[in-house]
């Protein structure tokens, strides 16, 4: 959940209120929270949810939704995505300010970075997420293509500050799940139906998949499986 929203909200208009209940510890004593960044509003769990956008945007205000005004006078045990956040969300959404809703909150639950280590020639990152495709997508991003060649560039996305790094796509080996995988393709349709490939997916990371079949199934990979890309410095 934490990746997928954090593909998704940079599409959104910086106004946005984006409420988010993925809480499988609804009703224990993890906290509901409100975050505000220059990139928009975000309600939902203190659950380590929002990691990488705290991550990314470089301010970022919490608050705890303590404040019994901004949500049902009955809350259940079950339903937090009805009785607190809903609420919580509207409230921002017509204008409420976000120190209105609850005490301040500096301690937010945050997961640590995705894994994505540069040591030439090695880049070793880990599985973060299997689509409804069954294509897997690694913390290997972003994978930036130099125009319409055989050249990519790799600028960290989970550390800013990191080296960017050229690589030539088709010199290079990805290895997962006990397999080697020759070159980075542009697109599924570059091999043939039901073989593994690499290629850069359309938010810039680096997927494992089959074409027209489910390579997270075929190889047997899960999130925070490792993944090792091998390649030729150019620089």
């Amino acid at each position: 959940a934490a990746y997928v929203l954090f593909t998704a909200y940079p599409f959104f208009p910086p106004h946005t209120v984006h409420l988010v209940v993925v809480d499988p510890g609804v009703g224990s004593a993890r906290r509901p929270i409100a975050l505000r960044t220059p990139a928009g509003l975000f309600v939902g769990p203190d659950n380590g949810v929002f990691s990488y956008i705290v991550a990314r945007e470089k301010e970022v205000e919490v608050v705890e939704l303590a404040n019994p005004r901004y949500r049902l006078p009955s809350v259940s045990n079950t339903f937090h995505g009805r009785d607190i956040f809903s609420p919580a969300a509207a409230h921002l959404a017509a204008g409420v300010p976000l120190s209105d809703l609850g005490p301040r909150v500096d301690d937010p639950v945050l997961f640590p970075p995705p894994r994505l280590e540069v040591a030439p020639p090695v880049i070793t990152g880990e599985v973060l997420h299997t689509d409804r495709f069954g294509n897997v997508i690694t913390s290997i991003g972003l994978l930036l293509w130099q125009g319409q060649g055989d050249d990519l560039v790799l600028k960290p996305a989970f550390s800013p500050s990191g080296t960017s790094v050229r690589l030539t796509a088709s010199q290079v080996t990805v290895e997962a799940a006990g397999r080697e995988i020759v070159g980075i393709h542009r697109t599924y349709s570059a091999v043939e139906r039901g073989a593994v490939l690499a290629l850069v997916g359309s938010e810039g990371y680096l997927e494992i998949a089959v074409r027209e079949g489910d390579g997270a199934a075929r190889l047997g990979l899960r999130p925070g499986d490792p993944v090792v890309v091998r390649y030729r410095p150019t620089d």
